[in-house]
Formats: structure tokens, sequence, C-alpha cells
């Protein structure tokens, strides 16, 4: 399967990542379909030239119709909070992971014929392990909801490949940041939260020391990984980190947007918050080989299309 497709269905199209990979697809010629409840997307973040179906992933008869009517899914629909997902454990495992399988299911029946479906997991599913930089090999050890159910669907694409012939793939993202995404949300990585701060004349807090590492990856890299992945879905349901390699600290964050903005930010160090990790970097070995992606854009390059929008 290649992009030579013209009909793609995108869930959680009009939120931070999936209405980049919109832009994208329809910059590429395709006809875009986004399926989103605009609970934490927003309808002007999305493409005049796609159509927007305001509805809910786990409506199953809504979600058949979608895909007998494409030819392609990206799969981003999620409750991404993790504090969300720990008050609301019933509705987020709903859509976390129960509505993914219920898209599996109509894919599988799909009556012409099944189609590739590249899905958003997590690198929640690695937990707080203590082997860097983290592959995919790893044993999965989710400690949160959100990680646990991206883990689950990881296993339910595996077994719609062999049982219902439904060819997916599966990336696992790190940190991402970029345009849109909203700083008030509980989903938004420290790099907008320290913009949004800058920009309105406030202190920066860090929690702990500040040394504790992030794989921070651009929106845009993200996309390109994405649209990778969809020529190379198969039954065998593979899947691969999403990052760039490379670690860069939180004080480091703060002393870039600093040097970048021509003054130094004023900061606040505050105790560590419970259940943070304090190391992330991914391997990129497989993503490199599998789907031919590297990440372009360097953290500073990055944090100065943040700034500028």
């Amino acid at each position: 399967m290649t992009l030579d497709t013209k009909r793609i269905l995108v869930t959680g199209g009009a939120g931070f990542v999936g209405s980049h990979l919109v832009d994208r697809l329809v910059g590429l010629g395709h006809r875009i379909t986004v399926l989103d409840d605009l609970s934490t997307g927003f309808r002007k973040n999305v493409c005049r030239d796609a159509v927007l179906v305001e509805g809910d992933v786990r409506d199953r008869e809504l979600v058949r119709r979608l895909i007998d009517e494409t030819d392609a899914c990206f799969h981003l629909a999620a409750i991404a909070s993790v504090q969300r997902c720990l008050a609301f454990l019933e509705e987020s495992h709903a859509i976390n992971q129960t509505a993914f399988v219920g898209l599996l299911e109509s894919v599988g029946s799909r009556k012409g014929g099944v189609i590739p479906v590249v899905y958003a997991s997590s690198a929640a599913v690695y937990g707080d392990t203590d082997v860097f930089p983290i592959y995919e090999n790893l044993p999965l050890c989710p400690i949160s909801i959100y990680g646990a159910d991206k883990a689950g669907c990881e296993l339910h694409a595996r077994a719609a490949g062999r049982t219902k012939g439904v060819p997916s793939f599966g990336l696992r993202p790190f940190n991402i940041y970029g345009p849109r995404q909203h700083p008030s949300s509980s989903y938004s990585g420290v790099i907008t939260v320290f913009v949004d701060r800058l920009r309105r004349g406030e202190k920066l807090t860090i929690y702990a020391d500040g040394l504790q590492t992030r794989d921070f990856i651009h929106v845009s890299d993200i996309v390109e990984y994405f649209i990778a992945a969809l020529g190379k879905a198969s039954v065998d349901a593979p899947v691969c980190n999403a990052a760039t390699g490379k670690e860069t600290s939180v004080l480091e964050i703060a002393h870039k947007l600093s040097e970048i903005l021509g003054h130094e930010a004023k900061i606040v160090f505050a105790p560590a918050r419970t259940g943070d990790i304090y190391r992330s970097v991914a391997d990129t070995s497989h993503a490199q080989t599998l789907l031919g992606v590297r990440a372009s854009v360097a953290v500073a390059e990055g944090l100065r299309f943040v700034l500028e929008r």
C-alpha cells in the first residue's frame, strides 16, 4: 500500500498532531475525512479542503460507514492526558483501546476488502525503564493507564493481522512539540508550557534539578513518520519508535529559549513530581531501517518555529 490512495480517514484529525497530518496529506493531493468529537481538538485546526465529521470514535456504525468509504486510515483519536485517564478509567479505556478494537473490526469486515491502518501508540508503553537508548524489543512495562491501553492496542493490532488480515503499523512517539499544542492541556509538553509562560512574562517552574531529559521531536517530523508508515503497514503489525534519538534536559530547553529571546528567563525550582520519569531517549535505528525516516528538525530550530507562531 502506498500513498497513491485517494480517500484517507484521519481520526482525531482536529487535534494537535492529527491536524498537521491532515494538512500534509491534503498537500499531497488526497481526499481527507476527519473524524473528531472536538473534545480536545478544534474545528479551526481542520484544513478547509478536508471534510470534518463531528462524531465519536466509539460510534461503531459511524466508524464502519467511514471505513467502507475510505482507502486508508490514520488513527490518532485518544484521551492522551494521564490525569484524565486516571480520573475516568472506564471512559478512557473505551476510547483508547475498545474504540481501536472496533475500528480494527470494521476494517476486517470492510465490504471492499481490508485497508491499511497506521495508529498512534506511545512511548508510555515502556514505563520507567533503565535501559537507554530505549529500543523496541524491550519488555513493555507501562506504569500509566494510558500506556497500558496503548500496549493493548499493539497486541490487538497484531491479533487482527493474524485473524482478520488487517495490515497495520504502530508508532511510539516520544515528546512531541510544535504549533497548535495548547498550553492549558494536561498533555502539553514542557516546551509549550514554557513558551506560553515566557510570552506572558511569567517565571518558568522547573521540577527537581532540571536535568531530567526527554527526546523532543517536532510535530512536522512526526507527520513524516506517519506518512512513511502507511507504505509499511502489514499483517505482522510492526511498531517502531518515533523520535530524534537525542536527549535534551528541561534546563537546556529553558536556556535555549532564553538565548533565542535574548533575555534570561526567570526560573523557579520546585520539588520533583511523583511518577515523573527522569530520563527518556529513543533508539531510532529501527525506524531508519524500516521506514527510511530520520527526524530533521533540531531542537534549537524547532524552538524558533514555536516562538515565531
